[in-house]
């Protein structure tokens, strides 16, 4: 059961086959034995989860039905769950337990879906390996010496070793993505304000965006559709209508214009990738795409300008957590000053301090200008490149990330190499727009990823490419050995 989709697991539920509890069974039992290897989960719901299945075949036999009935999924660690820990991967959050449930939470728990529990992160959403978590690296079930992406590597790793068919996550510079391109999986980020920021813990708030990742297009469809929608607790929520997604995957290619920006293809893309995207666009084109060339000519300037907006938000966001009104509390302060310095140091791990750094710098009275307005002003340049080139083409086609997943720790002394993974990625959180990765081969064993690009709230349209891309290539349908 454990290699089932969440379309198929709907199928089998719905045509009885098998119940949901007997699933939930199955892949926690599955868990408990692989995720050692993995340390893809923070928490584990098992008491939940049975609860929320046996709930599920309930509404079964009462006659209800639902593609997310019954379907067991996982919750990146920075999701609000009540009454269970939500960590967002930091010793600062490790012993606070959510009084409720953020909205995505909530609406895929309306839904049926059950949590299994709370996937692995990097520390408070910053990082591009998995790295930084409180409680561990996590690693790539392809090769378990090197990292699955970040920050949304333990929903990436789980899925991707078949321990869920599921999971959220969530992208401020590529989070979903990333890690979807160096596990063989289909990521989706959606439009900024598609889905419901509430309950979930801010990193930076005007590019963090929730979204699904799932080991095929259509699955991200279903899961998008339990997750989007407006909110009106959120003040980013966007009140616009949500189409069916799943009822937009096989629509024709034909006629599609796809842009290819000659900016990818620099010298920092490995050739073996870049040949791979080649390859991922004649297969398109087989399908009555048509390529078109363009430019993205301020794409040079989207890591500088977003390492400093992401850190200056994050700056803002994580001032909240100092030890006095809930998180890590330092033992007998001398004074208060004391209580904040001696909580937020032992709270906080070195990538967040080092980004709390940044974002308060870049925020100071002496270099505001110089910096965070600049960079604001850099970002409106990368969307205008993106609304000229959507004036010629319907979607953006590229690698999702330069390189390969590289080893743990080879990049721990070089952090700015780091950074440079998200090069193809974090424009589109800069611009607001939807972006999806999907599988596109192999290098060295390792997977890689194509990124697609559209238009705001066109979200149907990349499932419908990514979806008939999937029907006549099988990189997706690869699993990773012992897994």
């Amino acid at each position: 059961m454990h290699q089932l989709t969440l379309a198929e697991i709907a199928r089998g539920l719905a045509d009885k086959k098998f119940s949901s509890e007997e699933l939930t069974k199955t892949l926690l039992a599955r868990i408990a034995q692989l995720d050692p290897q993995l340390n893809s989960f923070i928490t584990l719901t098992e008491d939940l989860a049975l609860e929320q299945a046996k709930a599920a075949d309930a509404r079964r036999a009462n006659g209800e039905t639902g593609a997310l009935l019954g379907a067991p999924i996982g919750h990146k660690d920075l999701f609000c769950t009540l009454g269970v820990r939500t960590s967002c991967g930091s010793k600062m959050l490790d012993n606070f337990k959510a009084p409720y449930d953020a909205t995505v939470v909530a609406k895929l728990a309306a839904a049926g879906a059950v949590t299994l529990g709370k996937t692995n992160m990097d520390e408070f959403a910053m990082g591009s390996a998995n790295e930084s978590s409180y409680y561990g690296a996590v690693k790539n079930p392809w090769n378990l010496e090197h990292v699955p992406g970040g920050s949304s590597g333990g929903s990436a790793a789980a899925v991707a070793a078949r321990l869920l068919p599921a999971a959220t996550g969530t992208d401020t510079g590529g989070s979903i993505r990333q890690p979807a391109a160096l596990t063989n999986l289909t990521g989706l980020k959606p439009t900024y304000g598609r889905v419901s920021r509430w309950g979930m813990i801010a990193y930076a708030s005007s590019l963090d965006q929730g979204g699904p990742l799932a080991r095929t297009a259509e699955d991200c469809a279903i899961l998008l559709q339990g997750m989007a929608g407006f909110d009106p607790q959120d003040s980013t929520s966007i009140d616009e209508p949500v189409p069916d997604y799943s009822a937009s995957l096989n629509g024709s290619l034909q006629g599609l214009r796809i842009g290819v920006p000659k900016e990818y293809f620099s010298e920092g893309l490995d050739p073996r990738i870049a040949q791979l995207i080649h390859t991922s666009i004649q297969e398109l084109e087989k399908l009555g795409a048509v390529i078109k060339h363009i430019s993205l000519p301020n794409m040079q300037h989207a890591i500088p300008a977003y390492y400093v907006i992401a850190p200056a938000e994050a700056s803002s966001n994580l001032s909240r957590f100092d030890g006095v009104r809930f998180g890590h509390r330092c033992e007998d302060p001398k004074d208060l000053t004391d209580l904040y310095k001696r909580s937020r140091a032992e709270g906080f791990g070195p990538e967040v301090q080092r980004r709390i750094l940044v974002g308060a710098y870049a925020l100071s009275a002496g270099y505001y200008d110089a910096y965070y307005l600049q960079a604001q002003k850099i970002r409106r340049l990368i969307k205008n490149d993106f609304m000229t080139a959507f004036n010629e083409v319907d979607i953006i086609l590229g690698p999702t990330t330069p390189n390969p997943a590289w080893k743990i720790g080879a990049k721990n002394s070089d952090p700015v190499s780091a950074y440079l993974e998200d090069v193809y990625t974090i424009t589109a959180n800069l611009a607001g727009l939807p972006g999806l990765s999907m599988p596109a081969g192999f290098v060295d064993g390792l997977p890689v990823g194509v990124q697609l690009l559209a238009p705001y709230f066109q979200e149907g349209r990349l499932l419908n490419v990514a979806h008939q891309y999937q029907l006549n290539t099988d990189w997706h349908l690869r699993s990773p050995a012992g897994f």
